[in-house]
């Protein structure tokens, strides 16, 4: 008997946290935290904010480094409604998570392309000045 195993995201750095991988902090009030590393534990010991460290996915979103308002990020959200199996049903979700990949990825090369033309046409004026 198979269990489907569910992907989770650590809570400070936002990276996926694979099952048996990462800790699990239970504050008082029952909330769960799952972190992916040491690292990010260790920072939310200490009380820093996501959005401060560099390398989390928080401060990327709040600097505008990636994507953030994208209708392909909705997909994400977790449903916790029940559905009952049919293959076809599997099939076709497999089909469109695979689609919503490749959207999501080339809107984000897209971004990317736009957010460093900027820097290039900036360089390019300060070498027509020299």
């Amino acid at each position: 008997l198979r269990t489907n195993m569910r992907v989770e995201k650590c809570f400070f750095c936002s990276s996926p946290l694979y099952p048996g991988h990462g800790m699990h902090f239970v504050r008082n009030d029952s909330k769960i935290f799952r972190f992916c590393r040491s690292k990010c534990h260790r920072a939310f010991q200490k009380k820093r904010n996501p959005r401060k460290a560099k390398w989390t996915k928080a401060f990327r979103k709040a600097a505008g480094k990636e994507l953030t308002v994208d209708p392909s990020l909705e997909f994400e959200k977790r449903r916790n409604e029940p559905v009952k199996y049919s293959k076809e049903l599997w099939k076709n979700t497999v089909m469109a998570m695979k689609r919503i990949e490749q959207i999501k990825n080339r809107r984000q090369t897209h971004f990317i392309a736009n957010r460093l033309k900027k820097g290039k046409e900036l360089r390019k004026a300060a070498d027509i000045k020299e």
